[in-house]
């Protein structure tokens, strides 16, 4: 495919300057009105500071809070690619039953507000059913050093009911995307495919795994690392429900140190260095992808 190539032109010269102008203006006004005392100096020691009893650097309550985002997002996509993958593959079945199915997920999860959901799943799931299981008692029984394994991999262990709930929250929502992301990438696949491996005595089964999936795989690839981004952004809404990911790391201490706009500045650049680094890995990936084909 032939690409135009990209110049840089006198007009978005003159565009940027004016851009740059504006926000100057609009940052002069700022400052002149905004009576504000600014405590930069405040910030690096939420981020990371030397604890006197370890002898090292350990994270702050901001850094803390962006490892449980981290952790937040990796365990909910990961759960719900494996249900956007049966339910991919439920609304492309011929049984009318699993289309059924996968079409009132859908619908119910992308017709919901996620706040719905995040107060279903907090005061049902993890305020009345998970206590129910034990997990807490059995894990505040465990060795100091399995807890902190579990701290690391999943959460504080008194922080593990509702961290478990907010992974299937978050989980239930994405879910209902990537079903139609693989939904969609299994019937970008061409019609022939189907017919060649009918033609090859294959079964609608083997079709689907030896000669649909591989390449519908190849194609579903980069809107899935995209939606591992928006699960990153989505997974703030978890903070009302007291989840220590970084906004409500950053609420806790915005409230107990009145630094409003340095706080919220700090937490606005970690969000976007975590997306961005995302989105830079995610188009690496395609570009490799495109090599190949």
């Amino acid at each position: 495919m032939w690409h135009r190539g990209v110049s840089w032109t006198w007009l978005d010269s003159a565009l940027l300057f004016f851009v740059f102008c504006g926000l100057a203006w609009l940052g002069s006004i700022a400052a002149g009105g905004l009576t504000y005392s600014w405590q930069w100096e405040a910030i690096p020691q939420f981020i990371l500071r030397w604890d006197q009893e370890c002898g090292h650097w350990v994270p702050g309550v901001l850094l803390q809070g962006l490892f449980t985002t981290i952790r937040l997002s990796f365990w909910s996509t990961f759960l719900a690619l494996c249900i956007g993958v049966v339910m991919g593959m439920f609304r492309v079945s011929p049984s009318l039953f699993k289309r059924l199915v996968a079409q009132t997920y859908v619908g119910l999860s992308r017709n919901l507000p996620p706040l719905v959901l995040v107060f279903i799943f907090y005061y049902f799931f993890s305020d009345q059913l998970l206590p129910s299981l034990g997990l807490q008692d059995f894990l505040s029984r465990q060795s100091e050093g399995m807890q902190l394994i579990v701290s690391w991999i999943w959460a504080d262990p008194a922080d593990m009911l509702v961290f478990i709930a907010a992974v299937c929250t978050l989980a239930l929502y994405e879910g209902a995307y990537i079903t139609e992301i693989v939904r969609s990438g299994i019937e970008s696949i061409e019609r022939g495919q189907w017919e060649a491996g009918h033609v090859l005595g294959l079964s609608s089964l083997d079709q689907l795994r030896f000669v649909i999936l591989p390449q519908a795989v190849r194609r579903v690839i980069p809107p899935l690392t995209g939606q591992f981004i928006s699960t990153i952004k989505d997974s703030a809404i978890v903070s009302v429900i007291s989840v220590p990911d970084l906004t409500f790391q950053g609420m806790e201490l915005m409230a107990g140190t009145f630094l409003t706009f340095e706080v919220w500045i700090t937490i606005t650049g970690m969000y976007f260095l975590l997306t961005f680094a995302c989105s830079l890995a995610a188009r690496r990936v395609e570009v490799s992808m495109q090599k190949r084909e």
